[in-house]
């Protein structure tokens, strides 16, 4: 009978202890992820996603591409997706195309629409 119940209680520890080497493992699978998503966004997109104005314009005057696709949407979608009019004029001001379609086949207007980007919107509206 002592047998039995040591054998039942050493199976209970394994089980735990596989238990939780497996959700250490997930957890850091999805802190892997989350790093390289964020490492495949441009620094010109991720600056105007924080709507950082002086980021932007200091990326574009070195050299950004206005129109480069980081993640299938260009700078000038990030700013209508996350209504950043302010970063959206200077984009503007320095050349970037409205017209240009995602991956997904919508331009920064229809991301400004989806969003209900109103500051963005009469950006646009100004600009064509």
């Amino acid at each position: 009978m002592k047998k039995v119940i040591t054998f039942l209680f050493c199976i209970g520890v394994f089980s735990i202890a596989n238990a939780n080497v497996t959700g250490i493992e997930n957890s850091n699978t999805y802190t892997i992820e989350s790093i390289t998503v964020n490492d495949e966004i441009s620094s010109l997109c991720k600056a105007v996603i924080k709507g950082d104005v002086d980021k932007v314009r200091s990326l574009i005057a070195t050299g950004a591409e206005l129109n480069e696709k980081s993640l299938g949407l260009t700078p000038a979608m990030y700013a209508a997706r996350y209504n950043k009019a302010e970063v959206l004029k200077v984009l503007l001001l320095n050349g970037a195309n409205l017209n240009i379609k995602s991956d997904q086949g919508y331009t920064a207007k229809d991301y400004a629409k989806q969003s209900n980007a109103k500051d963005v919107l009469e950006v646009i509206k100004q600009d064509s």
